[in-house]
């Protein structure tokens, strides 16, 4: 499995909800190359972000640290200025595959640097990701004007479609771009890694009419954690849909929005369906380890909300994941939690036989990927410093039964999600959990203060998790 010469194909999408697609066990969304992709490899059904927004992900994911360990904390342009990764900062694995020879190219979007592209983090050619052509989107009703808009939520739920022809749309441009670089390198005869970052389904989604029609709104039902007027819940969810403006959206709004999510899924999976469609008329399937997953979810509608911000909920923590390689991975299905972001790190350098920086956080995968049923972790952490309507912190452990979300300027929350997958009704004010509580609280501190998250380790914040001040012993 880790001979040298093995390519790496890198698939990431931007908000993807772990439960819109095929292979997740969706009948919602129809994902047939991605479903076939998961058939031959290993997928992961408990992967989770270290931090439901798209920068800080992202640096996590190369970097393979938390958010306070490398400093991306909030996504750059928008609220208070804040330090982003820089290529001397951390050692991340795409330098480490240009430094073994690899030749490398990035499609897609970045979101890690305002100043410094993928060229600067080890990657030989870099294709920004392609704008829609604002001419050529139209309201997929054709008799209807452009909406109004009234709201922040407009202009991301506009209902308008892309009448690109589908090879001209963004979405089939980029694994255009990724299939010329494999084909260039396949004659050669060269290791290679082919990094595809698709900026959907991410909203606004402008899909193409074919996909939209597969999705009338009426057909679409309420998911089931809608409606929840989130009472005993911290006040900045109820606030996060005023703020978008969705808070008087009935289910057919969330309809239509939902029509274009779920069309825009189709299409990337379509998309991604010619490039691996590409490594097996090539003859590459057998070299070449292919990688899909999402830097975070999408509330869309879940909880009525939008997009993500100021929650921990599954809708934005839980992503999909499918490691392949034809003849070497054998098909699979791991129940074992995984930080994904941390965990991909390690196990790319591992599966390409090089070694593992000192200063990555995760664990790899490859034990998994060689006995699915294999233990990995007992538990994952996700962190949140806050963004788009104010510096609004949390962090959150998340077992296989329970999910503890520590808000230190607001209510705790806690989900028993045995007798409440929906998260729907927050226990932890519930007396009857009060030792759960107390031993996420324990755990929670003991991993954020491990590694130097100065938000947990000062004095007030370590009394309010652990009931003690640092240095002291248990009650």
């Amino acid at each position: 499995m880790y001979e040298d010469g093995v390519n790496l194909l890198f698939i990431l999408v931007d908000q993807q909800r772990y439960d819109s697609l095929g292979f997740t066990g969706s009948d919602l969304v129809s994902t047939p190359n991605l479903d076939r992709l998961a058939s031959s490899g290993v997928s992961f059904s408990r992967a989770y972000t270290p931090c439901p927004l798209c920068c800080p992900a992202r640096q996590s994911l190369l970097t393979s640290t938390m958010p306070h360990e490398h400093g991306g904390h909030w996504n750059y342009g928008i609220c208070s200025s804040v330090p982003a990764l820089s290529p001397e900062a951390l050692p991340h694995w795409p330098g480490a595959l240009a430094a073994a020879g690899y030749h490398t190219m990035y499609a897609g979007k970045w979101h890690v640097n305002p100043d410094q592209d993928p060229r600067q983090f080890g990657y030989d050619q870099y294709i920004p990701e392609i704008p829609y052509d604002q001419n050529r989107l139209k309201p997929y009703d054709e008799q209807a004007e452009r909406p109004l808009v009234r709201t922040p939520a407009d202009l991301f739920s506009s209902g308008l479609y892309d009448t690109s022809p589908l090879e001209e749309t963004p979405t089939h441009r980029l694994a255009g771009q990724v299939i010329e670089f494999i084909e260039q390198e396949a004659a050669l005869g060269h290791p290679w890694h082919a990094r595809l970052d698709f900026p959907e389904p991410h909203l606004p989604c402008y899909p193409v009419r074919q996909f939209l029609q597969m999705y009338p709104a009426e057909s679409i039902l309420p998911w089931d954690t809608y409606p929840d007027p989130c009472i005993g819940k911290p006040e900045i969810q109820r606030k996060q849909k005023k703020n978008w403006g969705v808070d008087q959206w009935t289910w057919d709004d969330w309809a239509r929005y939902l029509r274009h999510y779920y069309a825009m899924i189709s299409q990337i999976d379509d998309a991604i369906g010619m490039v691996h469609g590409a490594l097996e008329r090539l003859g590459l399937l057998e070299q070449t380890v292919v990688i899909f997953t999402s830097d975070h979810g999408d509330a869309a509608g879940s909880h009525g909300m939008i997009d993500k911000h100021y929650v921990m909920y599954e809708e934005e923590v839980h992503v999909p994941l499918v490691i392949s390689r034809r003849g070497s991975i054998a098909p699979g299905r791991a129940e074992s939690l995984v930080s994904h972001a941390l965990d991909l790190g390690p196990t790319v350098l591992e599966l390409l036989g090089l070694p593992i920086p000192g200063t990555f956080r995760g664990r790899s995968l490859v034990p998994l990927l060689e006995d699915p049923s294999a233990a990995h972790r007992e538990h994952i952490i996700s962190e949140y410093n806050g963004q788009q309507f104010g510096l609004y912190t949390q962090r959150m452990i998340r077992d296989i039964r329970y999910t503890y979300v520590w808000n230190p300027t607001s209510v705790d929350e806690l989900y028993d999600h045995e007798t409440d997958p929906c998260e729907l009704d927050n226990v932890a004010g519930d007396a009857a959990y009060a030792a759960v509580l107390q031993d996420l609280k324990d755990q929670l501190y003991l991993d954020f203060a491990s590694s130097g998250d100065m938000m947990v380790q000062n004095a007030w914040s370590a009394y309010q998790l652990t009931g003690r001040l640092p240095g002291e012993g248990s009650k």
